[in-house]
């Protein structure tokens, strides 16, 4: 669960740059947000307490617009993706963007003292995928390293998966999801995810 816990509240460490704004860099992007965002949760009582229909809102107006969930579900289904015809493309694109949109809300309270350390970054010249690394920073324990992974999406660049200590969000997802494939097809998978997109409701 603590890993759960970091992997999604790391997700929420991105908040939108103000719209009509020159391209960002992905390390200036993620610096900025972050910043931004430990502000918010740190000062909002609300979310600290375990608002979980704020900490939703939050999430859908402020995080969002900076993830490729068609992306990352791809990624997350690996070659069954294409045996899904378009309409199951994208139900299963807004179910798994459900998914994680409940899953990490409930862990924004997880940064209130833990502090951010951004990595060195370097990206060659017109490279259109970069890996953007930081540490998580708390007294009594180990570093763990938060790094996003970002392919840019003309104009702006787009998170498109995110690892903890080395382990992928999508590639945690991936034998799953392709378990599920194996023994109910891609309709399977679909009606799974919302069961537990249901069962989280509150």
């Amino acid at each position: 669960m603590k890993f759960f816990s970091l992997l999604f509240a790391g997700i929420t460490l991105l908040l939108p740059v103000a719209a009509g704004a020159q391209e960002v860099a992905p390390d200036v992007l993620i610096k900025k947000v972050t910043n931004e965002v430990l502000e918010i949760v740190r000062n909002d009582k609300d979310i600290q307490s375990g608002d979980h229909k704020k900490a939703i809102a939050l999430v859908e107006t402020k995080v969002l617009p900076h993830f490729n969930f068609t992306r990352m579900t791809q990624l997350a289904m690996g070659r069954d993706w294409r045996n899904a015809n378009a309409e199951q493309q994208k139900t299963l694109t807004d179910e798994f963007r459900t998914l994680l949109v409940r899953t990490y809300s409930k862990a924004l309270n997880e940064y209130k003292t833990q502090v951010i350390e951004f990595r060195p970054f370097a990206a060659k010249p017109g490279e259109n995928s970069v890996k953007v690394r930081t540490q998580v920073v708390q007294s009594g324990t180990k570093p763990i390293n938060l790094d996003y992974f970002l392919e840019k999406q003309t104009p702006e660049w787009k998170v498109v998966d995110i690892e903890v200590g080395g382990i992928s969000l999508v590639t945690n997802y991936r034998e799953s999801f392709a378990s599920e494939v194996r023994n109910g097809g891609i309709d399977a998978l679909i009606k799974s995810l919302q069961k537990k997109n249901n069962s989280s409701k509150d």
